[in-house]
């Protein structure tokens, strides 16, 4: 395994780095004032179309897919640190590259799986940037960990389907450009269990949906990530070509889904702690308690060590995972997929706490990034499965290595 930088990486890492610079750190403050002041709370602030125009000028843009026909063509070991230097700004600088969730996931299930038609209708205009989507699979009536017990139904009728269900953290669906939902119901309950679940494009304005509220983060809107609701499909009608590779494939599309995602989320993270690293270093050489820096507290100093040893023990994990996508294929790396899954958000929240605590008061408020990054990286120890579930799965893939043959 060579994690070294590749000629190409090395170029967009640079340009990236530039970029981040000039244009996305400036800019935090800016969204700060629009999120702010805009009358709709859900609505994208203007400055993150100011800065997809500047990414694509750089050469910036859908870095995150593999494919060459529809992305960048870089391989997720090349992805992995660009998507580490997102990580640094995650309202911003995700989105300004056409690298966010859910579209990111969305693109990737219409380029694998989506037909012709799909693919003209919708994946072209998220691979421009030009219109959102969400991504409707967990509900609020059972355990949505376990994506068998999903209960919305996808029923045929005639010469289309009729949706009936209730969703909730359908992640981008309060973005005011979401255009299309991918909705995962139940269209044969007496299927095999991974067999009954199937996966649908929404039309956003199709009649019976209603979006009932915008679901709150940690009491952020988290309107910067395009924001969660809960969705209702009250007899929502849609034609049989809206179905995603058709009946029964929905849980085997989950999971290439959220394999991918779940090591983007990862990349990110260790950025998000990177960043946090970096501010706590800077908050204790400059500040003096009890008679002398705190950079000289021994307790401070330990954080620091700690933080560090932390970080390069979750990237190269990462990027092992990353190398292993590549080589062997998702499914080959599928526990350490798991692996980093449990790992990396954990060391990311416990990083970003002692960036918080060494600013004290102002580690909580919004003068500085470290409580968003905070409850993003505590949230994704749920989002794309929690850790229990993950621990779970990877102690019975350990067990099978031992049980009695």
């Amino acid at each position: 395994m060579d994690f070294g930088f590749d000629t190409r990486t090395a170029e967009l890492h640079e340009k990236l780095t530039d970029f981040m610079n000039d244009e996305v750190y400036p800019a935090e403050p800016i969204l700060d004032q629009q999120l702010e002041s805009a009358a709709d709370p859900w609505a994208r602030p203007p400055v993150i179309e100011d800065l997809k125009r500047a990414a694509r000028e750089r050469g910036l843009w859908n870095l995150f897919l593999p494919d060459t026909t529809h992305g960048a063509g870089l391989t997720n070991l090349q992805y992995a640190p660009l998507a580490e230097i997102t990580g640094r700004s995650p309202s911003l600088a995700p989105e300004a590259l056409n690298c966010a969730a859910p579209d990111t996931g969305n693109m990737e299930v219409l380029a694998q799986f989506g037909s012709p038609e799909q693919q003209d209708r919708w994946l072209k205009p998220l691979l421009e940037g030009q219109i959102r989507s969400a991504f409707c699979m967990t509900e609020p009536d059972v355990a949505s960990s376990d994506a068998t017990n999903i209960a919305t139904r996808i029923e045929r009728d005639g010469d289309g389907y009729v949706i009936n269900g209730r969703k909730w953290w359908s992640s981008g669906a309060m973005n005011p450009n979401c255009q299309v939902l991918i909705v995962m119901g139940k269209t044969d309950p007496t299927a095999e269990r991974h067999r009954q679940q199937t996966m649908v494009l929404v039309p956003r304005e199709t009649p019976g949906i209603t979006v009932k509220r915008g679901m709150h983060v940690f009491g952020y809107t988290d309107a910067s990530h395009g924001g969660h609701a809960e969705v209702v499909f009250d007899n929502v009608r849609v034609p049989a070509d809206a179905l995603i590779a058709g009946e029964g494939q929905g849980f085997a599309i989950a999971q290439a889904r959220l394999g991918p995602g779940r090591i983007h989320h990862c990349m990110r993270l260790i950025g998000m702690a990177e960043r946090a690293l970096e501010l706590l270093c800077i908050r204790v050489n400059e500040r003096t308690a009890f008679g002398r820096p705190l950079a000289e507290q021994g307790v401070i100093q330990e954080w620091i060590a700690e933080s560090r040893v932390r970080i390069e023990q979750a990237r190269l994990l990462v990027l092992k995972t990353a190398w292993l996508m590549d080589t062997v294929g998702n499914k080959g790396a599928h526990t350490e997929i798991q692996a980093i899954k449990i790992a990396v958000p954990s060391m990311a929240e416990w990083v970003i706490d002692k960036a918080i605590q060494a600013h004290g008061a102002a580690g909580v408020s919004q003068d500085t990034p470290l409580a968003a990054l905070w409850s993003n990286a505590r949230t994704l120890r749920l989002a794309d499965g929690p850790d229990e579930v993950h621990r779970a799965s990877l102690a019975r893939r350990e067990l099978r290595k031992y049980a009695a043959s």
